[in-house]
C-alpha cells in the first residue's frame, strides 16, 4: 500500500505536468500564453536576474501576471530553468509533491513516536507495536489521500504552495528531532518563496532551544538574502528588494481573496481594513501560547502547526484556491491527530466538501458559480476549524 500511494503521487505529478504542458494557451490582453504561465513567470526570473532586470515588473512578451516572489527565488530556480520546459515543469510539481509527501510521512512517525511514550508498562508497549504500526501507516495515508484533491489543485496551476506546506511540517518534524539548524533552513526557505511563511517562525516558542534557534535563523537569512550576489551586484540587489518591497505594498489591497476579509465582506457586508483583521488574527492566533507550561505537550505543539498552516492561508488577503493546499494539510493534520468525534468529522467533511472538491468537475458548477465562489465557500470551513483548534489549545488539556 505504501507503494500504492507513492505511485499515485507520482502519476498525479505526471498528469498534472502533461496536462499543463499540453493544455490549451491562454489569451491576455490580445496575447497568447502558454497554459503554465505560472512556470514560466519562475523561470524567467531567473534569467531576468542575471539579465540586470527588474523582477517586479510585468513582461507581457513573456507571461502575463507578476513576479512576486524574493530575488533568492529567482536565483534557486536555475536549475529547472535551464532545462526545456517539459521536463522542468515535471521536476517543479515532483519538488512540490514530495516535499509535501515525505514531510507528512515524517510527522506521522513523530506522532506514532509521541502516542507509544505514553503506555505505561511492558506489556501493553508490546501489545502495541502492531497498533502502533497500523496507526503510523493509517494516519499517513489518511492525510496523504485526504489531502490530494487539494494538491492536484496546486500543481495542474503549477503554484508553490505545496512546497511551502511542506517544508513547514518538515520543519516541525526536524524541531522535534532537535535539528535546529536544518528546521530554520526549511522556515527561512518558505520566506523567501512567499513571506507569509514567517508565521511558521512561532514554532521556536515551544522548542528549548531558544538561543540557536535564533542565531540559525539570522544565519539562513543572511546567507540565502545575499545569494542573488552570486550573480548581481550590491547595487542591482538593494534594487531588486526595495523593487520588491514596493511591489508587495502596491499589492495589498487588490482583493480580499478566499479567506478571512472575504468572507467578513461577502457573508456581513463588512469592509473592515486587512491590517485590522490581520492584527486581530495575530492575537488569536497568539492567545494559546500564554499557556507556557503546556509547551512540552506534543498535543499542544501539532496543533500549533495546524494552526500555522490554516492562519497563514485565511488570513492572506490574496489567498486563491491553490493556497489551500497549505491550510488544509493543516485540517487534515488536525483531523488524523486528534479524537475523532461528530462535530470534528463534521467539519472536516465540510472542508473537504466545500474547500477541496468544490474548485473540481466533481462539484456541480451551478453551485460552485453562484454559491461557492461569490460567498467565499472555500475558506469557511478552514476558518471553523482554526476557531477550533484555537479552542482546544486554550481549554483542552489532552485530546488524545
Amino acid at each position: 500500500m505504501k507503494r500504492f500511494i507513492f505511485g499515485v503521487y507520482l502519476l498525479l505529478v505526471l498528469v498534472a505536468t502533461l496536462q499543463s504542458y499540453f493544455g490549451h494557451s491562454t489569451t491576455f490582453n490580445n496575447l497568447e500564453y502558454t497554459s503554465y504561465n505560472n512556470y514560466i513567470i519562475f523561470k524567467q526570473s531567473f534569467f531576468h536576474l542575471i539579465g540586470n532586470k527588474d523582477l517586479y515588473i510585468l513582461y507581457p512578451s513573456e507571461h502575463w501576471d507578476l513576479y512576486k516572489y524574493s530575488p533568492t527565488f529567482a536565483l534557486l530556480m536555475a536549475p529547472l530553468a535551464m532545462l526545456p520546459d517539459v521536463m522542468g515543469l515535471f521536476f517543479w510539481n515532483m519538488l512540490n509533491v514530495f516535499v509535501l509527501f515525505f514531510g507528512v510521512k515524517k510527522i506521522a512517525q513523530v506522532h506514532e513516536s509521541s502516542m507509544a511514550s505514553v503506555i505505561g508498562n511492558a506489556k501493553k508497549q508490546d501489545d502495541s507495536v502492531l497498533h502502533s504500526r497500523r496507526k503510523k501507516f493509517g494516519v499517513s495515508l489518511s492525510i496523504l489521500l485526504f489531502i490530494i484533491f487539494e494538491l492536484l489543485t496546486s500543481i495542474q496551476n503549477e503554484q508553490s504552495n505545496a512546497l511551502i506546506a511542506g517544508l513547514i511540517i518538515f520543519a516541525f518534524f526536524l524541531l522535534e528531532k532537535d535539528k535546529v539548524w536544518l528546521a530554520t533552513l526549511c522556515i527561512v526557505l518558505t520566506v523567501y518563496i512567499k513571506i507569509f511563511g514567517i508565521v511558521a517562525f512561532a514554532l521556536f516558542l515551544v522548542y528549548p532551544q531558544k538561543k540557536k534557534f535564533i542565531t540559525s535563523s539570522i544565519f539562513w537569512m543572511l546567507l540565502l538574502g545575499v545569494l542573488p550576489m552570486a550573480v548581481v551586484g550590491v547595487e542591482q540587489m538593494q534594487f531588486l528588494y526595495e523593487s520588491w518591497w514596493r511591489m508587495l505594498r502596491q499589492d495589498e489591497a487588490v482583493s480580499a481573496g478566499f479567506s478571512v476579509m472575504g468572507w467578513l465582506s461577502t457573508w456581513f457586508g463588512l469592509e473592515v481594513s486587512g491590517n485590522v483583521i490581520v492584527l486581530l488574527g495575530v492575537i488569536l492566533f497568539c492567545l494559546p501560547l500564554l499557556k507556557i507550561k503546556r509547551y512540552s505537550d506534543f498535543d499542544f505543539r501539532w496543533r500549533l502547526l495546524a494552526s500555522i498552516l490554516i492562519w497563514v492561508v485565511i488570513f492572506n488577503h490574496k489567498a486563491e484556491s491553490p493556497t489551500y493546499i497549505i491550510a488544509m494539510s493543516g485540517v487534515a493534520i488536525w483531523y488524523f491527530f486528534n479524537e475523532k468525534n461528530k462535530w470534528n468529522t463534521i467539519l472536516v467533511v465540510f472542508a473537504f466538501v466545500f474547500t477541496s472538491l468544490s474548485p473540481t468537475d466533481l462539484f456541480p458548477r451551478y453551485l460552485r458559480e453562484n454559491l461557492v465562489i461569490p460567498y467565499t465557500l472555500k475558506a469557511v470551513p478552514c476558518i471553523f476549524i482554526w476557531g477550533k483548534i484555537i479552542w482546544e489549545m486554550l481549554f483542552e488539556n489532552n485530546s488524545d
